[in-house]
């Protein structure tokens, strides 16, 4: 099929075109016209953009650079008695925050706190986050309270892995939940009342340390482990920057980049723009149970295989029927029942796979069958045991 050619700028149209006026007779005509098509077809070949090409950040990511989880125990106050009330680690947060402000609570008081609520605090700290910014946090209760709406987290230290501080978080709670308890005990819930999120609720404290600008190699991760893209990715940052990039092993490459952040920095922006065609990932079919969803990849292959699917359907009707007596006669009145049973089988259609069949013939054929979710992943468990269906299959 040829591909339609380019439009041409005017100059080189009319230069093409010149020789037409020039010649005598029809024919004269055909040449230049060729000349023409097939300087568009050139045109429109070198144009072309690589097929399936991806950029090198969208395949994989620097070692290092990347986010890191905080976690930390708090407690929201300021609720209208939908708070745990007399919970005892509830009552020792307080107490901790009371000392901490100088106020001492006399032993053996438990104070009611409905207002008051114990809550987990969750926060993502950004690559390369700065002391004095500021994130976003997640609160969530641990208790019996039956919602944060109008509470305020009183401040919380947010702990790395490493058991350090690293970001403090206090502020007013934005939550998109409802929930209304009546006297007689009838409840309304919208959404999640218990879960509440502060933007810009946490200052960061400490800095971590990526590690991008110092080291003589630095690693380039893939997304997912495979050697073909992970070959295709090494070529390409060779060709535009020699004896960078070297494969060790399906997943990450070592890079060789200059010392210093500039430079490095510099040269990392560059190298996630280059334009890679990934290899193909591999056959699987993903069914998940619950759901009932199938889902199944392009590169999905099936050997010479023949699918028979009909229904059968048995149907039973119940239906009683009274019998009155005549008017004078001594019979008594009674109900006798009345079944009645059908099978119906539907008609079996038959599909025919030939070797190496793609994705577009299964659908196809499986359509034409009318199956369901259910017999979908029935007949695809057929094809993998008969050998034919050339995919890993995975349950979700």
């Amino acid at each position: 099929m040829t591909r339609p050619a380019l439009p041409l700028p005017l100059t080189l149209s009319r230069r093409l075109a010149a020789p037409k006026a020039r010649t005598a007779g029809g024919k004269g005509g055909v040449l230049p016209r060729l000349i023409v098509l097939l300087i568009g077809v050139l045109l429109a070949i070198a144009l072309a953009p690589p097929a399936h090409a991806d950029r090198v950040r969208d395949l994989g990511t620097f070692q290092g650079v990347r986010s890191n989880q905080l976690t930390g125990y708090g407690v929201v106050v300021g609720l209208p008695g939908t708070g745990d009330d007399t919970l005892e680690y509830v009552t020792q947060a307080m107490r901790g925050v009371s000392g901490r402000l100088g106020l001492q609570l006399p032993a053996g008081v438990n104070p009611g706190l409905k207002n008051a609520a114990a809550v987990l605090v969750t926060a993502d700290l950004p690559a390369f986050s700065k002391p004095g910014q500021r994130i976003d946090v997640t609160v969530s209760t641990i208790g019996k309270a039956k919602a944060l709406r109008g509470g305020a987290l009183i401040m919380t230290p947010l702990y790395g892995a490493d058991g350090q501080i690293y970001a403090m978080a206090q502020g007013n709670l934005a939550v998109g939940g409802l929930g209304i308890t009546a006297k007689d005990g009838s409840q309304l819930t919208v959404n999640v009342p218990t879960v509440g999120r502060i933007a810009d609720g946490a200052t960061v404290e400490r800095a971590v340390d990526t590690g991008f600008d110092h080291g003589d190699v630095l690693r380039w991760n893939l997304f997912q482990a495979d050697f073909l893209t992970a070959s295709r990715v090494r070529d390409a940052i060779n060709g535009k920057y020699p004896d960078t990039a070297a494969v060790e092993d399906g997943m990450t490459l070592a890079l060789k980049l200059p010392n210093g952040a500039d430079r490095r920095a510099s040269q990392m922006a560059a190298i996630e723009m280059i334009d890679v065609i990934p290899g193909e990932t591999s056959a699987r079919v993903i069914v998940n149970s619950r759901t009932g969803t199938v889902v199944i990849n392009s590169a999905v292959r099936l050997s010479p295989a023949a699918i028979s699917h009909g229904k059968l359907v048995v149907r039973i009707d119940e239906k009683s029927q009274v019998s009155q007596p005549n008017a004078f006669s001594q019979g008594r009145t009674a109900v006798t029942p009345s079944s009645k049973i059908a099978v119906n089988e539907g008609d079996a259609h038959v599909a025919l796979f030939r070797p190496g069949a793609s994705l577009a013939s299964l659908v196809d054929a499986l359509n034409k069958l009318g199956v369901s979710p259910s017999d979908l992943v029935a007949i695809l468990e057929a094809l993998k045991q008969a050998g034919s269906l050339k995919a890993e299959m995975e349950v979700i």
